[in-house]
């Protein structure tokens, strides 16, 4: 890997490291989440159990359901745009929030500065290799993750705002 732009503390290097492991990602996915659900509601998006990263609340539409669904997720800024990764921990399946922004692109964000209703498409090409870069600078298990998958593609995922 290429020398990081983002330079960390030593506890956050610590806990980027217990993230990246299986036993982390687990956590992350399954404990840390549910936490966030409510934190994030509770505090209009300003704290959540990952202290110092940017983490949101992507309010989506269930693409079988119908029903409104509400994911806490680590986000990368870019510009006015923000930057999802589908990265599930690194799971052999996309998580339910790709398949439902794939069926309803029209989504609610919950963060500091960033509160809104914004259109998700996937990134591609040179602008998804660009994207995929700096995600990885900001949280390097991306690239474990993508690692464990097998052969999913881990998606790209940018946000405009309506």
């Amino acid at each position: 890997m290429a020398e990081r732009e983002r330079q960390l503390n030593a506890i956050e290097r610590r806990l980027e490291k217990f993230a990246s492991s299986k036993a982390g990602a687990w956590y992350f996915v399954n404990v840390a989440m549910r936490i966030d659900q409510v934190l994030l509601s509770a505090t209009g998006g300003r704290v959540s159990s990952a202290p110092g990263q940017t983490i949101c609340l992507l309010e989506t539409v269930g693409a079988k359901s119908g029903q409104v669904r509400q994911t806490p997720l680590l986000y990368i800024p870019d510009a006015e745009r923000v930057v999802l990764i589908g990265s599930k921990g690194g799971a052999p399946r996309h998580p339910a929030w790709v398949h439902n922004i794939r069926a309803n692109p029209r989504v609610k964000l919950l963060a500091p500065k960033r509160t809104g209703e914004y259109m998700a498409r996937e990134a591609e090409g040179a602008e998804r290799a660009r994207l995929w870069r700096k995600a990885v600078d900001y949280y390097a298990g991306y690239e474990t993750y993508q690692q464990r998958t097998g052969a999913r593609r881990i998606p790209v995922v940018v946000l405009e705002r309506t």
